[in-house]
């Protein structure tokens, strides 16, 4: 989880933001780890505003819209945990849902048919929504932290800051299955936000600059984007920028 000033459009059509709570996340960082997965060629083709004080979890486009879910650390006071359509002209966040700063962490969403859900870090509960009205419609629970969420419109997949990728039945949120994400080095910790493009897992590495192309048979990672300039970038624009996180995906 984290932040940064901007995000970006790539050519592939992710959209990049920063975000990662170096302070509440505790996994161990795999920053700096040499790796021979192969990389796969990007071209910046639009970057947008972003308000720095939406500590950004997680990004997705539903129905033409850019939605953006965001957390709340005591190291930005002005951080709150919710989500809403974000305005990429402003960079502000048409606040759909809020959850008490005070008591939950707020993490990742995904839309699922005509649901959204909406983790929460360490208290091991997630919230549902209507997807059209976003009134509340109940809470599922989980065992350890809930750190992102995407679906292959079957089953909801969740990563907890591991290795794993938890898939979870979205009736009742129970898990269903586990991959195990590795590479040429063995497990690969720090799975965070997440998206499904076309067959694949896509994911940021927390603590790295990487966004990882993973074979969901095999949990295999076959490819990655090495996104440093890009972070570089916003460093340079706004000092504060941290970690990046934030993956959205438009056909």
């Amino acid at each position: 989880m984290n932040r940064l000033y901007f995000w970006c459009i790539i050519c592939i059509f992710f959209t990049v933001a920063c975000n990662n709570n170096s302070e509440n996340k505790t996994a161990t960082t795999a920053a700096d780890t040499d790796r021979t997965t192969g990389l796969i060629p990007y071209t910046l083709i639009k970057s947008f505003p972003h308000d720095t004080n939406s500590f950004t979890e997680g990004l997705l486009v539903h129905n033409g819209k850019l939605l953006e879910s965001t957390g709340h650390t005591d190291s930005y006071e002005k951080s709150r945990s919710l989500f809403g359509v974000l305005d990429t002209v402003s960079g502000k966040i048409d606040i759909k849902a809020e959850i008490d700063k005070e008591k939950y962490f707020g993490e990742g969403i995904v839309v699922f048919k005509d649901k959204i859900y909406q983790l929460t870090e360490t208290n091991e509960i997630g919230f549902v929504y209507d997807a059209v009205t976003y009134k509340k419609l109940g809470e599922v629970k989980y065992k350890g932290d809930g750190w992102a969420l995407t679906t292959d419109g079957t089953t909801i997949m969740m990563s907890n800051g591991s290795s794993n990728i938890i898939y979870r039945d979205a009736a009742t949120f129970a898990p269903v299955k586990t991959l195990n994400v590795t590479d040429d080095n063995g497990p690969v910790s720090n799975i965070n936000e997440l998206e499904f493009i076309n067959g694949f897992i896509y994911a940021n590495e927390w603590l790295t600059n990487y966004i990882l192309k993973i074979d969901t048979s095999t949990g295999r990672v076959v490819g990655k984007l090495d996104l440093s300039a890009l972070a570089a970038d916003a460093k340079a624009i706004y000092a504060g920028a941290i970690e990046m996180n934030g993956i959205a995906f438009d056909a």
